[in-house]
């Protein structure tokens, strides 16, 4: 890191991008702050021509300088796409100059704009690390979060409503579910009481048919209800009964 007099306004530290230029002291607004220079390299000689690094200035369409020399303070600056500097070229005197657009406070990092041919060609492939694009990255990316939480909330209210469909129709489809179940029970008893007896509040009543356990009467049975009825001794010559008298075979 370059030695900078106390007496000027401006330090070289450290920044986001690696190194940069700060201010020491206010720098008032127009303030011409420091000069660009190192070597000028003429575009009409070949082995001028064929230098290439990131501290070229262009001055016009055949004078550049070569800022890369260590003495070159100003080379620290870092670019902006929103500057609080601006480079002041004079073409004719072969200077470029750095000059405060704005007012800068102590500590404040100085910057400018490196122009549209410089971005394309090595900040826009990596991506400007300056401190309003940094600011822009980090909106979007707040916004992308955003965003995010919003489809993620959609998509737990939509299931939310899903579940709760989902379970009505189960509700809807067990109740079906024991109506008929109910009506093929109550169908089922019905039949068979049909062929059974009478159904009185769920209770079978005087039914001939129970599993033996009914009384069952046949017609002769019956005719002879009330009347005595005679014995018939084993071995012994059958007669026949008729009206209630025995009478020989």
């Amino acid at each position: 890191m370059p030695v900078v007099s106390s007496k000027k306004p401006y330090r070289v530290g450290r920044s986001r991008t690696g190194f940069g230029l700060f201010a020491t002291k206010p720098i008032r607004k127009g303030t011409k702050i420091i000069r660009y220079f190192g070597p000028l390299l003429d575009s009409k000689k070949k082995e001028d021509d064929e230098i290439e690094n990131k501290y070229l200035f262009e001055l016009n369409d055949r004078w550049t300088i070569d800022g890369s020399v260590r003495k070159n303070i100003a080379r620290y600056i870092n670019h902006s796409c929103k500057p609080n500097a601006e480079s002041d070229v004079k073409p004719r005197k072969r200077k470029v100059f750095i000059r405060a657009i704005k007012n800068i406070e102590p500590g404040e990092e100085i910057n400018y704009d490196y122009g549209t041919d410089y971005f394309k060609a090595y900040l826009k492939p990596i991506g400007c690390k300056c401190a309003s694009c940094e600011k822009k990255r980090r909106k979007k990316r707040a916004e992308a979060r955003a965003e995010r939480l919003r489809i993620k909330a959609r998509a737990e209210r939509k299931a939310s409503r899903q579940a709760a469909q989902e379970a009505v129709r189960a509700e809807e489809q067990l109740g079906q579910k024991l109506k008929t179940e109910q009506k093929q029970g109550l169908n089922g008893k019905t039949a068979h009481v049909g062929a059974s007896g009478k159904l009185v509040n769920g209770r079978v009543l005087n039914s001939g048919l129970g599993n033996g356990r009914g009384r069952f009467k046949s017609a002769a049975a019956r005719s002879f209800a009330g009347k005595p009825q005679a014995s018939v001794e084993l071995g012994a010559p059958q007669a026949a009964i008729v009206g209630g008298q025995r009478a020989s075979a």
